[in-house]
């Protein structure tokens, strides 16, 4: 693997109006997207090739355990509703997969997959999402189509604020 480590990206997000760097590459609508793997709430591992035919939506944040990130959980759990069986939504944090069970568990998140880049960081890396200074992911969406291309891409500015939910949406509905 090529050192995702050493790619650094500076002035697109911050933490309270602090500058962050992120690390890895900054991918694009129109990129391949890359393969990852991750960890479900059973430590089992999941690919985003698992999903292959399915319009994939990556709802992207740092923490389940802090507001913001409880609540862009909650908006895409709900939006999950608005759309067909060909939309898979797809959470992503470094929590343990047993913090994200658990907060599914507790507030009946059952429209999503939550899963955990904690073991090897590659969804941060190969997608840009990776916070140096914390080792955390930024928090953003991705919206990725049927053929594995990315179409939408966003990372909030700020770590405070919440995505872009009716953007993300309308790039889903563009695909069906």
């Amino acid at each position: 693997m090529k050192d995702l480590f050493s790619i650094e990206t500076k002035g697109i997000f911050a933490a309270k109006g602090n500058p962050l760097t992120l690390l890895g590459n900054q991918i694009k609508p129109g990129d391949a997207a890359p393969e990852i793997i991750a960890s479900d709430n059973t430590l089992k591992d999941v690919k985003l090739s698992d999903f292959k035919g399915k319009v994939v939506v990556i709802s992207v944040f740092p923490s389940i355990d802090t507001g913001v990130c409880a609540t862009q959980t909650r908006t895409f759990n709900k939006r999950a509703t608005e759309l067909s069986e060909d939309v898979v939504i797809l959470t992503m944090s470094k929590d343990l997969p047993f913090a994200l069970g658990r907060f599914c568990a507790a507030e009946g998140i059952n429209n999503i997959h939550t899963l955990s880049d904690f073991k090897f960081s590659k969804f941060g890396l190969e997608y840009g999402f990776l916070v140096k200074e914390n080792q955390l992911l930024a928090r953003g969406v991705v919206v990725i189509d049927k053929n594995g291309v990315v179409k939408y891409k966003e990372i909030t500015k700020d770590i405070l604020e919440e995505p872009n939910y009716d953007l993300a949406i309308a790039a889903v509905k563009e695909l069906l």
